[in-house]
């Protein structure tokens, strides 16, 4: 393989109310994206069809995934036309990314197919395959048989972003073990797969492999940003388990360097190589992979609100306007049906879900970053982003108590959950998702049941709802070098044969320890030859809560109760944007409506029920305004809030 960093830089720069009305602040109404109920709704029950989506594809326990070992997820159960029943390393990764994301906030049933992907990851690791050994290239391999066997068929190989992406997913969960007094498993059963897949990374990342979309081989922006992202936060994790990387940190800053090549200046070229136009989904989903809750809008890590990253999401969205027959007549500022990139011909070339879901994702990302930081600036790089959702949009700075503000978050909000109303229109009536829908009818395509469609609704929805992922150290690995330079250095490759996880891990009590060979443990009070416990008892401290509001109220029929709020998840005091709830529990002695919303832990709030006729009459329930918190202590995950209309 050829050194893509000299080529790469060649190509760029030779180539290419009512009375009862709640009393509303004007800092709550200024953060106020706006939400339809109907979505809402939606969403509330297709999470769990995605989610158990998944379960259904990780074997062996999945019900379409059985005949895969403990932990191998496949990418879909199709076995022909297209054939999907592999486990891809990518694919696998990122799912089990959102699947860890979704642990740490709460959902401890996952545990178990998380410790078995990891062990099935570090047997996995030592498979030879057509692109090597462990030590010899053979973790670039990007899928293997469901039975942890090689895929010995033809393939476009190496692929290079699998490696960084299983880094990062296994940090996360690595992260949680040394938060809850667990460092010995961090260090002894995540680390040495980690370490490899780091090995990897810094000594492969400026060789050409094959792109996220397995068709074209040069260098790719999302393996690059995958890459980079993998490196500093492996450093980190290193020095949580009492190691260093050097490697990472040697070429962490380099791999950054030549991020910015990807830059022409109005989007991200995809691509060097492959002779398209480089406008392609692969952009939009480096950038959310990359998303740092603590960056800012930071242009050189390509942050979702970074000027770079939007101007991105306009040019490859609009690239799909045209090409696809469901698109006709939607103008700009408006979602549509985003595919991989406008040349593509597999199935014809048709949208995808997690390609479609990934605009959105992006978008909420941004929201989410400017009422973090207060403001949101505009650039001339940005300016025609936001002009197509703003027509007085110009170049500047707007504090968030502003109204050119809150107007452009609206906008913005309204535009991302354009994107998710796409993806429930062509959804199928049980909410099963395949890889594609046609382009001319919307009709699904392609391997049904995809797992990372899956995945991506459930990442969509949580940063719809403000619920992000860990930073991973962006802020102090931002800088620049004044110099490029075409390195590689050598890590450290070695077998991880340690993937015995405690009982007391497993079901979720204490925080015991085994020490193995040489391995060390780090809480002690009461010691075995073989496992030492602790009486300190750990649990998950949520970000998120699914909170449920059950009302009494009585209604006559064509009347709807609806709940709102003075967070943006329950529409900020707009009534257009109030939470439907549902009657579907209404009997003729419980007049009961109820609904579940995710929420961030720990915030407080305000909220009122309101009572909307068939002709669109609301009617406030009395004052004062109802008030919450919503917990955040260890454990929670869900609570139910009961009141009577009044």
């Amino acid at each position: 393989m050829a050194p893509r960093f000299w080529t790469a830089l060649w190509a760029l720069t030779f180539g290419h109310a009512a009375l009862a009305a709640p009393q509303i602040a004007l800092a709550d109404f200024a953060l106020a994206p706006r939400a339809t109920g109907s979505l809402d709704t939606w969403l509330a029950s297709e999470t769990a069809v995605a989610r158990q989506g998944i379960l259904n594809n990780i074997g062996s326990a999945g019900a379409y995934s059985a005949s895969a070992k403990p932990g191998i997820l496949i990418a879909s159960p199709s076995t022909s036309s297209p054939d999907y029943y592999y486990t891809w390393t990518r694919d696998s990764a990122l799912v089990f990314k959102s699947l860890v994301d979704m642990f740490k906030n709460g959902d401890t049933a996952l545990l178990t197919v998380i410790e078995e992907y990891i062990s099935s990851q570090a047997y996995i690791q030592t498979v030879s395959n057509p692109s090597g050994g462990l030590s010899s290239g053979g973790l670039g391999e990007p899928k293997f048989n469901v039975d942890e066997t090689a895929f010995t068929g033809s393939w476009g190989r190496p692929q290079r972003d699998g490696p960084a992406l299983r880094a990062t997913a296994l940090i996360s969960f690595g992260q949680w073990l040394i938060d809850n007094d667990y460092t010995t498993y961090a260090t002894n059963i995540v680390w040495p797969i980690v370490r490899n897949d780091l090995s990897y990374v810094a000594q492969y990342w400026n060789q050409t492999g094959y792109d996220l979309w397995e068709e074209v081989s040069g260098s790719s922006f999302f393996t690059i940003a995958a890459q980079h992202r993998a490196l500093v936060e492996g450093s980190t994790f290193a020095s949580q388990v009492g190691a260093s990387c050097s490697y990472c940190d040697s070429q962490a800053p380099q791999v950054l360097c030549f991020l910015q090549s990807f830059w022409t200046g109005s989007y991200i070229l995809a691509n060097f190589g492959g002779g398209r136009s480089g406008k392609d989904a692969n952009t939009l989903l480096g950038s959310i992979h990359t998303f740092d809750p603590e960056a800012g809008c930071d242009d050189t890590t390509f942050q979702p609100c970074s000027a770079r990253a939007l101007a991105n999401h306009k040019a490859v969205t609009d690239s799909f306007r045209s090409v696809y027959t469901i698109n006709s007549g939607i103008a700009a500022g408006k979602a549509v049906s985003v595919g991989r990139y406008s040349e593509d011909s597999y199935y014809n070339g048709n949208p995808w879900y997690l390609c479609t879901l990934a605009a959105a994702e992006q978008l909420y990302d941004a929201i989410y970053t400017w009422n973090r930081i207060g403001s949101l600036t505009i650039t001339s790089v940005s300016l025609s982003f936001f002009k197509d959702l703003y027509s007085s949009a110009a170049t500047g700075t707007y504090s968030s108590s502003s109204t050119t503000y809150s107007s452009i978050v609206s906008a913005v909000k309204t535009y991302a959950d354009g994107y998710v109303s796409i993806v429930e229109n062509y959804a199928l009536s049980n909410g099963s998702m395949s890889e594609q829908f046609s382009k001319s009818d919307g009709s699904q395509l392609s391997a049904r049941d995809l797992t990372w469609s899956y995945a991506a609704l459930l990442t969509a929805n949580e940063r719809r709802n403000a619920v992000v992922p860990a930073p991973w150290g962006e802020t102090a690995a931002s800088s620049v070098p004044a110099q490029c330079s075409s390195t590689s250095a050598i890590g450290t490759f070695s077998t991880a044969t340690n993937a015995a996880w405690p009982s007391t891990l497993t079901s979720g009590g204490g925080s015991g320890t085994t020490t193995t060979g040489t391995g060390t443990t780090t809480k002690a009070t009461t010691t075995t030859s073989t496992k030492t416990t602790s009486t300190t008892t750990s649990c998950v401290t949520p970000t998120a809560v699914a909170v449920t509001f059950d009302v009494i109220a009585t209604t006559v029929y064509g009347e709807n109760i609806k709940l709102v709020g003075s967070i943006s998840q329950l529409g900020s005091w707009d009534t257009s944007s109030a939470i439907a709830l549902s009657a579907s529990s209404y009997t003729s002695s419980n007049h009961l409506w109820y609904a579940t919303v995710t929420l961030p832990a720990g915030s407080t709030f305000t909220y009122k029920y309101i009572r909307v006729t068939s002709d669109g009459s609301i009617t406030w329930e009395s004052d004062p305004n109802l008030s919450y918190t919503v917990p955040k202590s260890c454990g929670t995950s869900a609570v139910t809030i009961s009141d009577t209309w009044r």
